[in-house]
């Protein structure tokens, strides 16, 4: 069974109960067909700017691209536009132009629509799996494996006993703690309380999917790391100025991945984020790195971004690096 298709009652006795797949399979990504190549999302969840999780737009539409290529085109890459707000009110239709069909590459356009209106724009490619002759990645980070960590509903739940807590950091972290989310996040570097304050630009999570994916179809993989690719995304930027500008909103503009191996989003993958860049105007870009077995790499995306409040309005660049830890000696390289 292909895991772009939902599990249906009945079906592959070997799967786990339905309790036990990820919620990101059997709902938040599971797209309803309409027509050739048109699609329905419908919401998991609202953040409380009322405004869609981008990250569920991102994955969606990669799912749907994904529904109209070969079972052996695997996306090494998507390039995506914000271009309006989503409504929460009423669902998402997904758009697929099949733009070109080749032997060896792919590639799709998606357009998201809303009252009739795009709210995003996505151009996905996918290839024949190859081997290459040329490979080389970057080292995987010497950081504490996510055993070893809190995860984040015990660390936001040890910051909120703690009686010297600032009264303007409690509201911020009970809203955190009522949400839920079908990811699950460990911080490598947790902040003190003192350093809540100012911190630098830069942050590193263990990340996965709550619950179970399996092997499954790559592609699926592939659009959980897009859904995740969201979260703690934008805050990053604000590390440094948290607590000198009121900000309004935070909302990315467009968003870019790129996959090179293949990896499972059901298993942690350590999350590397870092603003080298924020001001009054300009682009930035943010790179991403998946290691999978052993330090493999396996994707990479960027984002630029716009942020405004009273006293800021401007642009920022954010890095971000995925690296998924893997079985030893297993290499999967870029």
């Amino acid at each position: 069974m292909s895991a772009l298709q939902a599990p249906q009652d009945g079906q592959d006795a070997g799967d786990p109960p339905e309790d036990l797949r990820s919620v990101l399979v059997t709902s938040v990504l599971n797209l309803e067909p309409l027509d050739e190549d048109l699609f329905r999302g419908r919401h998991y969840w609202v953040p409380t700017t009322q405004r869609l999780f981008g990250g569920q737009i991102v994955g969606q539409a990669l799912v749907a691209a994904a529904k109209s290529v070969n079972e052996d085109d695997h996306v090494h890459s998507l390039h995506c536009y914000f271009v309006r707000a989503g409504d929460p009110k009423v669902p998402v239709l997904y758009q697929v132009e099949r733009t070109r069909t080749g032997a060896s590459f792919s590639v799709r356009s998606v357009k998201a629509v809303q009252h009739g209106k795009p709210i995003f724009i996505c151009q996905a490619s996918f290839q024949q799996t190859q081997p290459s002759p040329v490979q080389h990645q970057f080292s995987m980070p010497t950081v504490p494996p996510p055993e070893e960590l809190l995860d984040y509903e015990a660390l936001v739940d040890q910051y909120l006993r703690d009686p010297n807590l600032q009264e303007k950091y409690r509201v911020g972290l009970n809203r955190i703690a009522a949400r839920e989310v079908p990811v699950e996040i460990k911080l490598v570097k947790p902040p003190t309380l003192s350093q809540l304050e100012s911190m630098e630009p830069k942050q590193m999570f263990w990340v996965r999917a709550r619950g179970y994916i399996g092997e499954g179809d790559i592609k699926m993989h592939c659009c959980v790391a897009a859904y995740i690719s969201d979260y703690a995304f934008l805050g990053t930027a604000m590390l440094p100025h948290r607590w000198q500008h009121k900000v309004h909103f935070m909302v990315s503009l467009d968003h870019s991945m790129w996959f090179h191996a293949p990896f499972r989003a059901d298993h942690w993958m350590l999350y590397e984020c870092e603003s080298p860049w924020a001001g009054e105007c300009g682009a930035t870009w943010d790179k991403g790195t998946d290691l999978g077995v052993a330090g493999s790499l396996h994707f990479l995306w960027g984002t630029s971004q716009v942020i405004s409040s009273p006293a800021l309005l401007g642009f920022g660049i954010l890095v971000f690096k995925m690296r998924v830890r893997g079985r030893t000696g297993h290499l999967l390289s870029s």
